[in-house]
């Protein structure tokens, strides 16, 4: 396996440093989060004049959003990600500000280049990139999170307004979100894969309510969002009435943390010597390291089928249930180690490394089933992957 790169990316490479040695000084970067911090793993980015500034330096050079075209705000440049990921590699080392993190640019802005109106992508798009549009999402709900198809949320058709009602769960953000783009069901009496239409609804319309939930971790990152007679010009349906669910299909650091897990294990005693030499922790090491390791040359092959223009099949449907696996399976075996001190709270003086792997564990349950639970990666990779015979379904 050669993973160096060619001349010409090497060259690349040397033009992203004099621009951020050009545009981001070291003053700058000692302002801003660690990036291997808990800020920037919980998705904080930062969002001030300056780093805005810089966004628009760095799109203005090709940088930023390389996918999106100039007149909506984007870098416009030729697909390529093995420039892609040597921006993001030395952006990441310069500390400097990155691509927007959220489901605003990561979920909608590619639905409303392939189905929206020019009126919708002019509209949203380019301070959506900036973050100055910020955005939940408004799929799952009660009985339809997995089975999403299911929703039963209503959308009726009167007059130039879709008159919106039902609920949705487990929002990210919603409290703090401009907008919602959501599933709704507007033909109600058409197969559930049929009839749902995708709406953007603006979080200050009249007859929202926004309830948090409260997490094991003490925090409320997820909501609920009620819907009473919300009414949504008919200029935000994205796509065709009834398609939603197609345009939907539009949208949808282990390193660190196992070292981190090694660090804890050689600094934690189990039945009187250090828990790394016991044989079983050592063992659950060793499968861990292997499948890490297992999962950074699977990134590699998938990135050098992308840079060639080939589809990874199989390969690309199990990487999401691979990684989502192996950051539950880390968490799980740091908090094996540390045994009944997991029990103290982040900061408590006494918590083994200041609580963050509990944190990490109870993130690490939510993360199996975001973007579709482990069991459903399952079917789906068993049987579109493998032509493996549905599950016989009642």
């Amino acid at each position: 396996m050669n993973l160096e790169y060619s001349a010409e990316y090497k060259d690349f490479r040397a033009q992203v440093r004099r621009f951020l040695a050009e545009h981001w000084s070291r003053e700058d970067a000692a302002r801003q989060p660690d990036p291997d911090g808990m800020a920037a793993f919980a998705g904080a980015v930062p969002l001030d004049e300056r780093a805005t500034a810089f966004r628009l330096k760095a799109i203005e050079r090709g940088y930023l959003y390389r996918h999106v075209p100039r007149r909506y705000g984007g870098g416009e440049q030729p697909p390529d990600p093995l420039k892609a990921t040597i921006i993001a590699e030395e952006f990441r080392r310069a500390r400097a500000p990155y691509e927007m993190v959220g489901q605003g640019p990561s979920m909608l802005v590619p639905t409303l280049l392939e189905h929206g109106t020019e009126a919708q992508k002019q509209r949203f798009i380019p301070g959506t990139l900036l973050g100055k549009i910020r955005w939940c999402q408004g799929y799952s709900e009660p009985g339809a999170g997995s089975d999403l198809a299911a929703l039963r949320t209503r959308a009726v058709l009167e007059g130039d307004s879709w008159v919106v009602n039902g609920q949705k769960i487990w929002t990210s953000s919603a409290r703090e979100s401009d907008w919602m783009f959501a599933l709704v069901r507007s033909e109600p009496d058409k197969p559930k894969h049929d009839g749902v239409s995708y709406l953007l609804i603006d979080m200050k319309t009249s007859g929202i309510e926004v309830r948090p939930l409260r997490q094991m971790t003490g925090d409320a990152d997820f909501n609920e969002v009620f819907f009473d007679n919300v009414r949504v010009p008919a200029e935000n349906l994205v796509g065709q009435r009834g398609q939603g669910w197609l345009v939907s299909r539009s949208t949808l650091k282990h390193e660190r943390a196992f070292d981190g897990l090694v660090m804890l294990a050689r600094a934690l005693v189990v039945h009187g010597r250090p828990a790394i030499q016991d044989p079983v922790v050592r063992s659950r090491l060793a499968e861990l390291e292997a499948r890490l390791l297992a999962n950074e040359y699977q990134g590699y092959r998938l990135l050098t089928l992308s840079a060639r223009g080939e589809e990874p099949g199989l390969a690309g449907l199990v990487m999401k249930l691979a990684s989502t696996t192996l950051g539950h399976d880390i968490a799980k075996l740091a908090m094996d180690v540390i045994g009944d001190r997991a029990l103290l709270a982040p900061g408590e003086p006494n918590a083994p490394a200041m609580g963050m792997f509990g944190t990490a564990y109870m993130w690490s349950l939510g993360v199996l089933i975001a973007g579709g639970t482990a069991n459903i990666q399952r079917n789906i990779i068993a049987e579109r992957g493998l032509g493996l015979p549905r599950d016989t379904r009642k």
